[in-house]
């Protein structure tokens, strides 16, 4: 985990219930007499990233739609960071405030790259979706957190089959792109993954999801390499206009097809960052051609 994570080590859930008392009634013990959560309880999950936000960004107002996803916190505030590391001067200061403009590909109903960016960084974004009720439940989000006043403008991506291609207006300027793509490559193929998942985890052959997710959050057709390949092809168009453009890769085995992608792509330097938490392994892969 980057080491400007807030979120080293344990949860601390005293802490946690301080700042968001409805968390205490979804802390248990576990064997070893230390504080937790069910992980398999949607509404528990839900409830905990509150608490989070609410602790560490300021953020005292959080819902989202039932079934919408509620991303792990410490995950997507190591992106944040790691991000910030890729725009950073070598061996200077970390770059911050509103002039830092950053897009959010995939914002969801969520929010959460906004809220982590503008707090640790002062960072403003525009966040787009294809989901308008992914993109009113953000809304909502920001405008009943003052905290995010003017932070974050959102943005509806009218065609399904575009990622950048009519959210980046001719004139405008980013300094990264981030993007938490879909990882599946079908409806089928992310409801066997979760049914894999909690049976390793001995809760019996099913797919609930405690992280939520809707269709379009979850898989797109080729899995994250295609949609990754894709914004590539549409980041040559737009290549004034973003600083460095990224992405999350969660299977290693994305790689090389998007590494062949941005060879083809013209990129004049690109990166893989590893990033790593308890068991899960995964890495951002950046391009630029500035």
């Amino acid at each position: 985990m980057h080491p400007r994570n807030r979120h080293q080590g344990r949860y601390d859930f005293e802490q946690l219930t301080k700042s968001c008392p409805e968390l205490t009634a979804f802390v248990v013990k576990t064997p070893r007499g230390e504080s937790s959560i069910d992980f398999a309880n949607a509404v528990a999950v839900q409830t905990l990233n509150r608490a989070l936000l609410k602790h560490f960004y300021g953020i005292s107002h959080w819902e989202i739609p039932k079934g919408y996803l509620s991303p792990p916190i410490p995950g997507r505030a190591d992106y944040v960071h790691r991000v910030a590391e890729l725009l950073r001067s070598k061996g200077g200061a970390y770059p911050r405030g509103a002039a830092v403009r950053v897009l959010d590909v995939g914002v969801g109903a969520n929010c959460i790259y906004p809220i982590i960016g503008h707090a640790e960084y002062g960072w403003t974004f525009v966040g787009s979706d294809v989901d308008p009720v992914a993109l009113e439940s953000a809304k909502n989000i920001v405008d009943s957190n003052q905290n995010l006043t003017g932070a974050v403008e959102l943005r509806l991506q009218i065609s399904p089959e575009k990622i950048l291609a009519g959210i980046i207006r001719p004139d405008e300027k980013f300094e990264a792109l981030i993007c938490n793509p879909p990882f599946h490559a079908s409806l089928e193929e992310a409801e066997a993954a979760s049914r894999h998942k909690w049976k390793h985890l001995g809760h019996g052959d099913t797919a609930k999801r405690n992280f939520g997710g809707q269709g379009r959050e979850l898989w797109f057709p080729g899995g994250e390499a295609a949609f990754v390949r894709r914004m590539i092809e549409e980041s040559a168009a737009l290549k004034m206009n973003v600083r460095w453009f990224t992405a999350l890769i969660s299977k290693e085995e994305s790689l090389a097809s998007i590494e062949n992608a941005m060879k083809k792509s013209g990129v004049t330097d690109r990166r893989t960052m590893a990033m790593e938490q308890g068991q899960k392994k995964s890495r951002i892969v950046a391009w630029t051609f500035q």
